[in-house]
């Protein structure tokens, strides 16, 4: 497995691939890579002939406050677990490869970008849909993988790719979760044994709504208020809402494609999680 660390090296890896007529699937991570990263690169080793992770803790998508000076850099065993699920390559840049002195352009999200997390996290998504073009164009891959438990950021990059043309095939894979329910995150590892059993909540207010859902209740407000009340265990709920799946907007019944979001802090760590409910 080839670790790159300037552009330059990504792009003449992923070029002479290309030239071969073989394909390549990139699989962006900011590290600290959980079972739920590595699947995502499982399922790129299973569809593209090459795989290429990125390891960036990308600093403009952290508004101020937020947890960017402690995120977790496990990169050593980050290394070690995608090589074993079947990467070929490692893009792992500094700030100032990605970022140099005097830069200053950023690209728009798209509309997708600002209700839930654009509410709740400004700026994040002008961070995210920057970055994500900048490996686009620094890794001129066939596929890309995104985890479909950051539900929105998979919409945002859609939409981009979408709208500015990328000629590359966006893949969402499965949310994995801990036996217990909860959703894998990098951010799950700063719970306490009590914040824990208090984040449960998250994946049990979905599994209600999808149950009121299963069983032909059509009202929003009836599931909304029903995942709230499940959620009182959470220090602050920023959000528990059923959108449309396309949109992320605001909708009064499940007559077409629902996703159920929720956003939470347990103590200080913000934790996200969702579910199609029809």
């Amino acid at each position: 497995m080839q670790i790159l660390s300037t552009g330059d090296q990504a792009r003449q890896w992923v070029s002479s691939i290309r030239r071969r007529s073989e394909t390549v699937g990139l699989v962006p991570t900011m590290g600290a890579l959980h079972d739920g990263h590595v699947s995502l690169v499982r399922q790129s080793a299973s569809l593209c002939d090459h795989t290429i992770v990125t390891i960036f803790v990308n600093p403009t998508q952290f508004a101020p406050g937020e947890d960017l000076d402690k995120y977790p850099r496990t990169f050593d065993a980050d290394s070690r677990a995608v090589e074993a699920a079947g990467a070929t390559a490692i893009f792992a840049p500094s700030n100032n490869e990605m970022y140099p002195d005097g830069y200053s352009t950023f690209v728009e999200p798209p509309a997708v970008a600002q209700p839930l997390d654009g509410v709740f996290r400004p700026g994040h998504f002008r961070g995210v849909a920057t970055v994500v073009a900048k490996l686009f164009h620094l890794i001129p891959a066939t596929h890309a993988i995104f985890g479909s438990k950051d539900y929105q950021q998979w919409k945002v990059i859609e939409a981009m790719v979408r709208d500015l043309n990328f000629g590359i095939q966006i893949i969402a894979g499965e949310t994995v979760r801990d036996p217990d329910g909860l959703a894998m995150s990098s951010r799950n590892r700063y719970l306490s044994s009590d914040e824990r059993q208090a984040a449960l909540t998250l994946s049990k207010a979905l599994r209600t709504a999808k149950q009121m859902a299963d069983h032909g209740d059509q009202s929003i407000a009836n599931i909304e208020s029903a995942m709230r009340e499940v959620l009182k265990p959470v220090d602050e709920l920023q959000y528990a809402e059923v959108v449309d799946a396309h949109t992320l907007q605001r909708i009064d019944d499940l007559s077409r494609p629902a996703q159920a979001l929720i956003a939470a802090r347990i103590g200080t760590t913000r934790l996200i999680d969702n579910c199609r409910l029809n």
